[in-house]
């Protein structure tokens, strides 16, 4: 008797969704500690304005990497073949982002610990490169995904990458960077003009309405080069959902255009894109009429479209290969055993409906302005 009550289709397909779920999570909380971190040299101008910068995120920044975790987690059991391959071919890139997120944690704790204004200084650039590298990078790693990342499988099915760190650098794969610079810093913005007062909250509606017209400028211009100039991937062969995980059991072609071919086929996956603008326009005017909640709702579902057009438009690509099309990683052929992710699901199931329950409960608890005079009452401040 099967104990698995889906099929591997399906399975798959859910487990997609998850991965994009998982990662737009991620997006949206951490990017309001990216997008801080980004902003503090430039919005806050004194100690006590940077304090109050730290203090807004140094609370809840550790709960937020969850979901960083979780999806490094589900491409490492959902889809090994894409964590063996990017994992290993991205190397030097993994590391930057790394060395980058570790400055935060450091940051948050030996800031404070000196009363030098060097001392500060130095953990406050530290803080900005902390947030404002791992967003350029993730960006340009999508971006590399969409032109197709140089790796082959030899006879044994082991991934053979055949690019280098500089090669990632690519004039799109930069603009995709900047899309999600662009696109974190006006998260950082929102939540500091909603919880700060005074100069920092107006220095970050200043910011925040100039990174939601880039983030929609910038959005555009992908989409066009997208149309224009970027190759697509298609399966070119007969595909089953159902069948076992060989990405080689089948043959690409790459075209141009292709990318947009599921919205040629459905045409209401428009809507995608479009609720990107639309969230970036509404951060905009949100900030611009002092409407913190629907300044952070409205950045938040900016993220959510941006990173969703990404993954519809590859779809069901997961990592294409510029050096051998045919060893393209997809959602039929790159996934764990069906039985693996159903128990995935299942511990899914359990754990994520937690981690929603605490990061809500950290949120209330949190809630409110923080300004210099709170930091003086709280004795936990940093």
């Amino acid at each position: 008797m099967d104990i698995v009550p889906f099929d591997y289709e399906v399975l798959r397909l859910i487990w997609w969704a998850l991965l994009g779920i998982l990662l737009t999570g991620f997006a949206v909380m951490g990017g309001m500690d990216l997008g801080v971190g980004a902003l503090i040299p430039f919005v806050a101008k004194t100690d006590d304005e940077r304090r109050v910068l730290v203090n807004l995120v140094g609370p809840t920044w550790e709960g937020n990497q969850v979901w960083l975790i979780l999806g490094g987690g589900a491409i490492f059991a959902a889809w090994p073949a894409i964590y063996a391959t990017s994992f290993s071919g991205f190397y030097i890139a993994m590391i930057a982002i790394l060395l980058a997120l570790i400055l935060r944690p450091v940051g948050f704790k030996f800031r404070g610990k000196v009363a030098n204004r060097t001392w500060r200084s130095v953990w406050d650039w530290g803080l900005f490169i902390g947030g404002a590298v791992p967003a350029l990078i993730f960006g340009v790693a999508v971006g590399n995904l969409l032109l197709g990342a140089p790796f082959s499988f030899d006879d044994t099915l082991r991934p053979v990458y055949s690019g280098n760190f500089f090669g990632l650098l690519t004039p799109f794969a930069l603009l995709a960077g900047l899309v999600s610079l662009a696109m974190l810093v006006t998260q950082g913005a929102v939540i500091i003009a909603k919880r700060t007062t005074g100069a920092v909250a107006e220095r970050a509606r200043v910011i925040g309405r100039l990174s939601a017209l880039a983030t929609i400028v910038l959005f555009v211009l992908g989409g066009l080069a997208i149309a224009s100039l970027v190759d697509g991937y298609r399966i070119t062969s007969v595909v089953d959902p159902n069948g076992p995980s060989n990405p080689m059991g089948k043959s690409v072609a790459v075209e141009a255009g292709a990318w947009l071919a599921n919205y040629a086929a459905h045409p209401v996956l428009w809507l995608v894109p479009a609720l990107g603008i639309l969230g970036s326009l509404l951060a905009f005017i949100g900030l611009s009429g002092r409407r913190g909640v629907l300044a952070i709702l409205a950045s938040s579902l900016a993220i959510v479209g941006i990173v969703a057009t990404a993954g519809i438009s590859m779809f069901p690509f997961l990592m294409p290969s510029s050096a051998d099309p045919k060893a393209s990683l997809t959602v039929w052929d790159a996934s764990s055993s069906q039985l693996t992710l159903f128990i995935m699901l299942v511990a899914t199931l359990f754990f994520m409906p937690i981690v929603l329950v605490y990061t809500a409960w950290v949120y209330r608890v949190m809630r409110g302005p923080v300004t210099v005079a709170s930091l003086g009452r709280n004795p936990n401040a940093y």
